[in-house]
């Protein structure tokens, strides 16, 4: 390799070398940048989830809450019988031993 062959080397080293520098010296400005953008990419990206979301008709919202206050009257009528009989037992031993 002859000695020019090495300076243009060197040179085209250098100077990616001072590009590198310059790039990372702009980018502590653009971190400044990319906190609004993340938010703003975030409700895009919310937004394009929630249009691909199967929502349920109205029809299956009313099947659904009907059977969640049946769910509710079943176990509330179990938690009554349950609290009856308790008490009908604490009533008898208290009368039997009090």
């Amino acid at each position: 390799m002859s000695e020019q062959e090495k300076r243009v080397e060197t040179a085209a080293q250098e100077s990616v070398s001072s590009k590198k520098a310059q790039d990372k010296a702009k980018a502590p400005a653009k971190k400044k940048d990319k906190k609004p953008n993340r938010i703003a990419r975030w409700f895009k990206d919310l937004r394009g989830e929630l249009k691909k979301v199967t929502w349920p008709t109205g029809k299956d919202t009313m099947k659904n809450v009907g059977t969640v206050i049946l769910c509710v009257i079943i176990v509330g009528i179990f938690i009554w019988v349950f609290d009856f009989i308790a008490r009908q037992v604490v009533e008898a031993l208290l009368n039997l031993f009090g």
